[in-house]
């Protein structure tokens, strides 16, 4: 139990948390990895190149050190982690690891003994942060374990079929190798998948959302292959997926997990998604499909053109059997031999503010996928038309979740 001087002493760290943050978790992640190299095949090292990783992390200590008095306030950044580290395998004995990395992390960066009170202080903090996240996961993990069909860990799938579905998306049919069943999940959810990644000569995992809604015999995920550009570098799984594993291959998938899915197939549902953020939306739209649309659902996406729209013909079959189904699409730079009306109806970037009442209408329930800065103005511009933030669900790709104050 954390102490009131202890929590005083904590909350005395986060101007140094503030500016040093990212130093500090990039310096344990870079220790704890050094020392536990065995970790480096559950730890996305995607994000440890690019310092996303220790920018998420960064932002999530100073999170718990400025609401040291009451982490409850943190319970839906922890729900979000969970799942993540659940898909991961992460299991308690690990908290073990990561918290004695960090606290050697703080004395060796910060120059202060281990002995000394803050750093017992930050023990007792992590603990409790620990404590809070292994009860969470192990609910979790006992939902899958319960759950016929389901699995913990990692089970092998074989790539039944890949197909194109736009000039940088492929999705991936997804057969469990075991000829066993798969549990229903709910669309929208994700699995990890894991392969090994021929540059690095390891296993490395990545979450992607499940493209469809639930199947008994298959899984399916739609992946964007992340390549090389000026300013990044490429996605070693992605890239991995797209060239060097074929049909009748097999890789290592997780139980579909998240917390970001279809709550309610009832009530009208507005769809938004950016780029390759409409593989969960797809799933959804699928879903209320197997259930004959019993309200009307509003699609509306946003990608660069029609080069990279994926599943572009199968949204205007849905469209031409179900009046229930109203769509949108913008394409930010349409090609010469693309025709607005046909092929797009929006030519430019996505706004909101442009739509009709009939389009966004007040009683629905919104739910974003995208790019963080795509789903931070498409938030606001919902807000600012009435629609309430607890109507509003969103899943953001990468390591954590979008600040939307």
């Amino acid at each position: 139990m954390l102490s009131e001087s202890q929590k005083d002493l904590v909350k005395a760290t986060v101007p140094v948390l503030r500016e040093n943050g990212v130093a500090l978790t990039g310096y344990f992640y870079n220790r704890m990895l050094t020392n536990n190299p065995n970790l480096k095949e559950t730890f996305n090292l995607g994000h440890q190149r690019s310092g996303a990783q220790a920018q998420a992390l960064a932002g999530a200590v100073l999170a718990y050190a400025e609401n040291i008095d009451d982490p409850s306030v943190l319970m839906p950044v922890i729900e979000l982690v969970s799942h993540k580290h659940v898909s991961l395998n992460i299991q308690a004995p690990d908290y073990d690891i990561v918290g004695e990395n960090l606290l050697h992390s703080i004395s060796e960066v910060l120059k202060i003994p281990m002995e000394d009170d803050l750093i017992k202080a930050w023990a007792a903090a992590y603990g409790q942060l620990a404590n809070i996240f292994i009860e969470t996961e192990k609910r979790i993990y006992d939902e899958h374990q319960k759950t016929k069909g389901s699995w913990l860990g990692w089970r092998k799938f074989k790539v039944a079929k890949k197909v194109a579905e736009s000039a940088e998306i492929t999705s991936f049919y997804l057969q469990p190798s075991d000829g066993g069943p798969i549990a229903p999940h709910h669309a929208g959810q994700y699995v990890s998948v894991r392969v090994v990644v021929p540059e690095l000569g390891i296993k490395q995992p990545r979450q992607y959302s499940i493209s469809d809604c639930p199947r008994e015999d298959h899984l399916r995920i739609s992946v964007k292959r992340e390549e090389a550009k000026e300013d990044k570098v490429g996605g070693w799984v992605s890239n991995t997926l797209h060239q060097n594993v074929q049909e009748g291959d097999e890789i290592e998938v997780s139980a579909p997990t998240g917390n970001f899915f279809l709550f309610d197939s009832n009530k009208k549902n507005v769809l938004i998604s950016g780029g390759v953020g409409l593989t969960p939306m797809v799933a959804m739209l699928n879903h209320l499909v197997s259930l004959n649309m019993p309200q009307p659902v509003q699609f509306i996406h946003a990608c660069r053109d029609g080069k990279v729209h994926a599943m572009k013909q199968h949204l205007k079959d849905l469209k031409a059997q179900h009046t229930q189904l109203n769509t949108l699409v913008a394409y930010e730079f349409p090609q010469d031999s693309e025709v607005q009306g046909e092929d797009y109806d929006v030519a430019g970037r996505l706004d909101l503010a442009t739509l009709s009442d009939e389009q966004l209408p007040k009683d629905a329930d919104y739910y974003l996928c995208g790019p963080a800065p795509f789903m931070q103005a498409q938030h606001k511009t919902l807000v600012a038309r009435g629609i309430k933030p607890e109507q509003i669900h969103s899943e953001a790709f990468g390591t954590g979740g979008v600040n939307f104050s």
